[in-house]
């Protein structure tokens, strides 16, 4: 059984070290962005319902303090609905949107950059493989009839391993971007769900509430 060593990688040529670069580039960026993102995801329900039951005891700025203590954009669109809760529904809208363009380049950063990875791995193995073809093509030209397999298997190794390594790197960063615009989308459905609840909180159901409460005796 053969095993992958420095020396097989080197007989790739130099495309090998393009292709390597690449790899450690795209292992880099999933690690962070996987991070970025899990640190992002929280328990939106109960969040919200922790968030809602403050204000009902007219807290304010206690719940503005639980929402810059807790991490992700979730916590960031609902921080904005809140400082603007006593300036109409326009206005909170207008806020929870702002917020979330904020949020929404800042969750997809770098993650296209994981996909023109898995792009471009294939296309570095096939120009790898083009160029050991050329190097097969000029060795068995110059030695004519007489060339030997041992003379032309650099070329066919060039050849084979770049086109390997292109797809070995390809899949993983096709995979790892699928599943970081899988989080990210998940996390954009949450903001808009909860800012869809806080505005209608806000607007609607605690000025009721606050209504109900003054009125019973």
């Amino acid at each position: 059984m053969m095993v992958f060593n420095l020396s097989l990688f080197e007989r790739g040529g130099p495309v090998m070290w393009v292709l390597l670069v690449l790899s450690v580039l795209a292992m880099v960026l999933f690690v962070e962005r996987a991070l970025y993102l899990h640190r992002g995801q929280i328990r939106s329900t109960e969040f919200l319902s922790g968030i809602k039951n403050i204000l009902r005891k007219r807290r304010l700025v206690e719940a503005l303090t639980v929402c810059e203590e807790t991490p992700g954009p979730v916590a960031h669109v609902v921080k904005a609905a809140l400082m603007h809760y006593e300036e109409g529904e326009e206005r909170i809208r207008f806020a929870i949107s702002e917020a979330a363009l904020v949020e929404i380049p800042a969750l997809e950063r770098r993650v296209g950059s994981i996909a023109a990875i898995a792009q471009a791995a294939p296309m570095l193995g096939l120009l790898g493989t083009v160029l050991g073809m050329i190097t097969t093509f000029g060795v068995m030209q110059a030695e004519g009839p007489y060339v030997s397999m041992a003379q032309i298997s650099g070329g066919m190794w060039q050849a084979l391993l770049t086109t390997a390594a292109g797809l070995a790197i390809a899949v993983p960063a096709y995979l790892a971007h699928h599943f970081l615009a899988g989080r990210v989308r998940a996390l954009v459905n949450d903001m808009e769900w909860v800012g869809n609840e806080i505005m209608q909180f806000l607007v609607k159901d605690l000025p009721k509430e606050i209504a109900e409460g003054k009125e019973t005796p």
